[in-house]
């Protein structure tokens, strides 16, 4: 028989629920304090595991996964494990309907607006109707908890947004009341956490896509202002594609979206994967820079002299397509010159456009539609030459000095060596 438990004693097992109860309160103010924090949803889900662990809830890997807004990428998963590392991994568009997720525990949920899911792993009561179970049990887990948190309704594309949320344990009898109790305590502060942190990514992600990501980082840090701005010394890169409007009026609209994106992928893919900054898609023209001051300018010239090299010969694959199917081959001009450009914020009233303005600007489209009448698609200005590697320098065509139309003085012009394409390329490439 049980001693009796003198007045103002608490029982062992009272005194430790608790305890228990305190360090989940714990966890659920540190979620709420990480939220105002704007923690990042990596560091959120292993911090709420770690302090979920250290107050005695058996998790031994954790699982979240949400739809987020990216123009390549349709949603995001990560996957925490007992050792204390996060695995982010990013599901490109089109995943949502693979085989693998419609046989998943979330998309049942979602589908079913399942709230909570249980499933043993191992014993009598276990249950396998999903392929993901028969892995994690094989990972030695024996027991698995699934939550759904709605955000809203949807995103106005009728798709449900929220979080989805798996726990597993490796404890031989799996979870007791009072860790699904813990896990349920803490759903709702980690969804709304989780929340905070997707729309920062997603705001990031917009800003990043529809600006760039210098002109996005100087938006999200509050230079929304007209007027707000700053000269920036950089190489200006410009590229502009031929008979764009013959293109447009001989072909469906569609059609001509697709070959644009084609041109695009050529003359700004190829600056994106280089380092630079695309600025701008001008109708069918693109404007981007590489700013001179976080590298030397030979750096940065050579980046842009890469990209350049790099969009022409991309513009041999897409050309080598279009033949195939019987259509009329692309062709575009580059211009590169160096100067000090003002970037910042111009517009009227509410609407404002973050963008590079400036002479350098100016002379580096006018310098582009030279290539329309001299021997060379990539035309250098002396100003961009002078800032590459001697050796780089002096492989250069010189044209001599040409009047731009609507530009003052005219400027000290140089093209691609001839037939040296190939071998000019691997000089330039960064190492």
């Amino acid at each position: 028989m049980r001693a009796p438990v003198a007045d103002g004693d608490v029982e062992p097992a009272a005194y430790a629920d608790e305890m228990s109860v305190g360090l989940i309160s714990g966890v659920a103010d540190w979620i709420m304090e990480a939220a105002l924090a704007n923690t990042p949803i990596d560091r959120l889900l292993g911090g709420a595991c770690a302090r979920l662990l250290g107050a005695g809830v058996p998790i031994a890997r954790a699982h979240m996964s949400y739809r987020t807004l990216h123009p390549s990428i349709e949603s995001e998963s990560l996957v925490w494990t007992s050792e204390g590392t996060v695995q982010s991994m990013e599901h490109l568009h089109g995943a949502g309907t693979s085989e693998v997720w419609m046989r998943s525990p979330f998309h049942f949920m979602i589908e079913q607006e399942l709230p909570v899911l249980r499933r043993r792993l191992t014993g009598p009561a276990a249950i396998h109707d999903f392929a993901v179970l028969d892995d994690l049990k094989a990972q030695g887990m024996t027991d698995y908890l699934a939550m759904m948190t709605r955000f809203d309704d949807d995103g106005g594309d009728g798709v449900a947004r929220g979080i989805v949320t798996s726990w597993a344990t490796a404890r031989p009898n799996g979870y007791v009341d009072s860790d699904i109790q813990a896990l349920l305590r803490v759903k709702q502060r980690l969804g709304v956490a989780a929340k905070l942190s997707i729309k920062t990514q997603i705001a990031k992600n917009v800003v990043t896509t529809y600006l760039g990501g210098r002109a996005g980082e100087e938006v999200l840090s509050g230079r929304i202002q007209r007027g707000d701005g700053h000269s920036i010394h950089a190489v200006v890169y410009y590229s502009d594609l031929r008979n764009s409007s013959a293109l447009a009026d001989s072909m469906s609209s569609t059609r001509y979206i697709a070959l644009l994106n084609g041109y695009f992928e050529c003359a700004a893919g190829a600056v994106i994967e280089a380092g630079g900054e695309v600025l701008n898609y001008i109708g069918d023209g693109v404007l981007a820079i590489f700013p001179i001051g976080a590298t030397s300018g030979d750096d940065a010239a050579a980046a842009a002299l890469s990209a350049a090299l790099e969009a022409r010969r991309r513009l041999k694959d897409v050309n080598a397509n279009l033949h195939a199917i019987g259509a009329e081959p692309l062709e575009f001009g580059i211009g590169l010159h160096a100067g000090d450009v003002v970037f910042g914020n111009i517009g009227a009233g509410a609407r404002l456009a973050f963008t590079t303005i400036g002479a350098a600007v100016n002379e580096v489209a006018r310098l582009e539609t030279l290539t329309k009448t001299l021997p060379s698609p990539v035309l250098m200005s002396g100003e961009f030459r002078a800032t590459l590697e001697p050796k780089l320098a002096e492989t250069l065509r010189p044209f001599g000095f040409r009047k731009l139309r609507g530009i003052g003085a005219p400027l000290d012009i140089y093209g691609l060596p001839k037939d040296a394409a190939a071998g000019l390329q691997r000089l330039a490439a960064p190492e």
